[in-house]
């Protein structure tokens, strides 16, 4: 017998999707493009609860390891007091690198949600694998993923 509370929790869940959760990946995207860094956002949700937000920050950190993806991860581990990221979805505008893909394997995330490609440079392209058990899903709100880039990208080469 269903209660009010699981009928109310049932339908809030329904609405918190992979796009509801990408477009707030896309809002940090755009925190990362005000500030002038690559605009690449990503938040980490743990039983549909957001536990981490991040973007690019490899310009004002100087640090070529500071991208969305190595943010959320240490926001969200440092929010659940340990290291592996079980029971957890990262989503992010772009597909990790080879880089952040290598960490994502380690905190064994249990699914990695991304919207744009990256066929140069991202984990697909270039082979490197994931944990066995992670769940990979691409192409959320692709076409927004990819403006933002494709913005920044075009004011770049107008300077």
């Amino acid at each position: 017998m269903f209660t009010t509370f699981d009928f109310v929790s049932k339908n809030y869940m329904q609405l918190l999707n992979d796009d509801y959760f990408m477009k707030i990946a896309l809002s940090e995207a755009q925190n990362a493009f005000d500030k002038g860094e690559i605009p690449v956002g990503a938040v980490v949700v743990s039983h549909g609860r957001i536990i981490a937000r991040a973007h690019n920050l490899t310009e004002q950190l100087h640090d070529v390891t500071a991208h969305a993806e190595m943010q959320a991860i240490t926001a969200a581990a440092n929010f659940l007091g340990g290291k592996y990221l079980k029971d957890c979805t990262l989503y992010v505008t772009l597909e990790p690198c080879q880089m952040c893909a290598g960490a994502l394997y380690w905190s064994q995330i249990s699914k990695i949600v991304f919207g744009a490609a990256d066929p140069d440079r991202g984990f697909q392209a270039l082979g490197t694998q994931i944990h066995p058990k992670t769940k990979i899903t691409s192409g959320i709100l692709v076409e927004e993923c990819g403006a933002i880039l494709k913005k920044f990208f075009e004011g770049k080469r107008k300077r």
